[in-house]
């Protein structure tokens, strides 16, 4: 399938939607997840078009590769986190929704399952709180 230009990252790419910003480069956008399943969930999307991995360019695949290494860190960091959960899903049946690639990082704590995917949005004033904490553990 061809690559939707209207999809919601592609709209956050060009500044139509907000996101919380967490990390950016030339090639590169990490920011907030609004539907976090668990506190500091981060996405990293190749400022790049492509649907996913079966079709990403394997240099846009190596930088969006190097910023999840980069955010990971900092989001370990930053909440103290005993472990990550890092996914990336491809096409429906995989588990897809938003078909920009995309890679999901976050953080987990022993004992403490993910949230269920139900949906809800997390206030904007805690997702600005939680880009902020990993932002602060960033590499200088």
């Amino acid at each position: 399938m061809a690559y939707d230009d209207n999809n919601v990252f592609a709209k956050i790419l060009r500044g139509e939607l907000p996101c919380n910003k967490v990390y950016e480069t030339d090639k590169v956008l990490a920011f907030m997840d609004i539907m976090p399943r668990g506190d500091g969930h981060v996405l990293v999307i190749p400022k790049a078009k492509a649907r996913n991995i079966l079709d990403a360019n394997p240099g846009d695949l190596a930088d969006l590769a190097k910023a999840v290494q980069v955010v990971a860190r900092a989001a370990k960091e930053a909440f103290s986190a005993d472990g990550l959960t890092i996914q990336q899903f491809n096409e429906s049946a995989g588990g897809q929704v938003v078909f920009h690639l995309h890679v999901h990082i976050i953080p987990r704590f022993e004992g403490v399952p993910l949230k269920p995917h139900t949906g809800e949005m997390e206030k904007p004033e805690k997702l600005a709180e939680f880009a902020e904490k990993i932002r602060s553990a960033l590499p200088a």
